[in-house]
């Protein structure tokens, strides 16, 4: 069943993207592996799936060690607050950390690659849906957070992340999405040239508003139930 909704999910992206004018394999597709077992996650590896996604660093720390032994070209992303006294196991178990959304933490995640002599990848994230009740940092606040990894030699940004509403209204997701974008352009004007930010994912969209993700330039999509859920009995 999850070789079939894998396939699924690429006719689903294919036609987001000919519909917005933008080839199919721009697009890269996340399996949120969150309340999944590695058995299964083995089955969507196996399937074709590339890229796997954790919310909390300690179930990360529980999956990912075995996983990449078995699979050595499985990219790993952190996609759940982290907080900063947990940045030092988060980049030692995962190749993308998609929720920066600090000064702070970004601070924190140079001080402890210095010390392992690592380079980390992230991606800001931003409450472009503007809910109090979401981890993200404020729109407002994206030339700061740049300019501050600029100034570092262990943290490179490579784009921006965000989650939408839950709302079945989709001009308020649409828009969500869309201010995200207009964050990645401010970037890119601002830094472009820039050797430790490079605006090549815009990771927004998961398994209820992917297709207006991608309608909106998600290139990175973060897909859970859509792809590991299963028939009943099965």
């Amino acid at each position: 069943m999850i070789k079939e909704n894998l396939s699924r999910l690429r006719q689903d992206f294919a036609d987001a993207c000919r519909l917005s004018g933008r080839k199919p394999e721009e697009v890269t597709l996340v399996g949120v592996t969150k309340f999944i077992s590695n058995e299964d996650i083995q089955e969507a590896i196996d399937a074709g799936l590339t890229d796997i996604a954790e919310n909390r660093v300690q179930e990360a720390e529980k999956k990912f060690v075995s996983l990449s032994q078995a699979n050595p070209k499985i990219k790993r992303h952190l996609i759940g607050h982290l907080q900063s006294n947990k940045a030092k196991d988060a980049i030692a178990v995962c190749d993308l950390i998609q929720s920066v959304d600090s000064i702070k933490l970004i601070q924190e995640i140079e001080k402890q690659a210095l010390k392992i002599n690592k380079s980390v990848d992230v991606l800001l994230q931003f409450n472009t849906a503007h809910e109090p009740q979401k981890f993200g940092a404020d729109p407002s606040e994206a030339l700061p957070l740049l300019e501050c990894v600029g100034r570092l030699t262990r943290v490179r940004v490579l784009g921006l992340m965000a989650m939408a509403p839950f709302t079945e209204d989709q001009g308020i997701i649409r828009r969500t999405f869309a201010d995200l974008r207009g964050l990645r352009d401010l970037a890119v004007k601002n830094f472009s040239g820039h050797p430790a930010i490079e605006m090549k994912y815009l990771s927004m969209g998961m398994s209820s508003d992917y297709t207006i993700a991608i309608e909106e330039g998600s290139n990175m999509v973060r897909v859970g139930s859509a792809l590991f859920k299963k028939e009943e009995g099965k």
